[in-house]
């Protein structure tokens, strides 16, 4: 069975994206090839790698993309997982399903680093809770 392609999409590719990349590839790597991007790219964020690691999943090699990379691919499935990826999203060829999740930065949670840390797991068990729902429906 050929395995379905996969964009995650947002605005950095620092957080969201890289850990909704991280937990499909980890959940189904043999129905998925996954990738993710951002409209305008910065870095992988350290506290992202640090929370996914707390639940056994390692994106600490991955790395932050721009969506231009990924211009003329097809893809069978497009995810936003914000309003500005969801807004300036470019079109991709052939037919795919775009699907939006809008879901907080983490990148943009102020405080100490505890405070930091809670908004990024907040936002990790809310993207595993839109993973596992796409699994079932996919």
């Amino acid at each position: 069975m050929k395995k379905k392609k996969v964009l995650f999409l947002c605005t950095g590719n620092s957080a969201r994206s890289q850990m909704a990349e991280g937990f499909l590839r980890h959940l189904a790597p043999d129905r998925f090839e996954v990738v993710s991007a951002g409209v305008n790219p910065t870095e992988v964020n350290p506290l992202s790698v640090k929370v996914m690691e707390e639940i056994g999943i390692d994106i600490s090699k991955q790395r932050s993309k721009s969506v231009s990379e990924f211009m003329g691919q097809s893809f069978d499935y497009v995810i936003a997982l914000c309003d500005s990826a969801r807004q300036s999203c470019p079109i991709f060829p052939g037919k795919y399903v775009k699907i939006h999740w809008d879901l907080e930065d983490p990148a943009q949670a102020q405080g100490t680093e505890e405070e930091k840390i809670k908004v990024f797991r907040k936002v990790r068990d809310q993207i595993k809770e839109h993973i596992v729902k796409f699994l079932n429906l996919h």
